[in-house]
């Protein structure tokens, strides 16, 4: 259950209005703070729709925040956003197994996002080998791209869990298909 009030668009003065564009769970708790959601929206825009990083690996690297992170609405949100960008379900599939330690099919590129973005996560910065591999496979602006997307999707990930967000049934589908590790 979440800890604020969800807020509808009618609810809203009509200077912020326009932030409820999508009608989501996340949006209707961050526009308490409507400054804070235009910022918010702002980056994962540009993340989404400028990034030079190609979508389908930016997508395995969210997907990979949200899973270590064990975010129903992360995980099940870009389940469904990674499938438009080209993302199948073995590549969920092979990201669950590179995660848990077994052996996963997937090229080398694909690998090392999925690694930068664990090292991330959990240790709070990219490896200096994985830095330097990804170097040698990408421009310096994917790269930047790339660590842009993994750390703002870490702060995502601690938004909702901090403010209890709950998954729009639209999403739950894809957590019965794609469950989350429990422990």
């Amino acid at each position: 259950m979440a800890r604020l009030p969800y807020l509808e668009k009618s609810q809203l003065p009509a200077e912020h209005q326009d932030l409820m564009k999508r009608d989501i769970a996340l949006y209707k708790q961050l526009v308490h703070s409507p400054g804070a959601l235009r910022a918010f929206q702002g980056l994962g825009s540009y993340i989404r729709f400028g990034s030079a990083l190609d979508g389908r690996l930016r997508e395995l690297a969210i997907l990979q925040v949200g899973y270590l992170a064990r975010s129903p609405y992360e995980w099940s949100h870009h389940i469904k956003i990674a499938h438009d960008f080209g993302v199948s379900d073995a590549d969920i599939a092979a990201l669950i197994d590179e995660t848990q330690g077994r052996p996963a099919t997937l090229d080398t590129l694909t690998r090392l996002v999925l690694k930068g973005a664990r090292e991330v996560t959990s240790a709070g910065k990219m490896a200096a080998d994985t830095f330097a591999s990804l170097q040698t496979h990408m421009p310096n602006e994917q790269l930047v791209d790339l660590i842009v997307s993994i750390a703002f999707y870490n702060a995502v990930v601690r938004v909702l869990a901090s403010l209890e967000i709950d998954v729009e049934p639209d999403y739950q589908p894809y957590l019965e298909r794609w469950p989350l590790p429990t422990a």
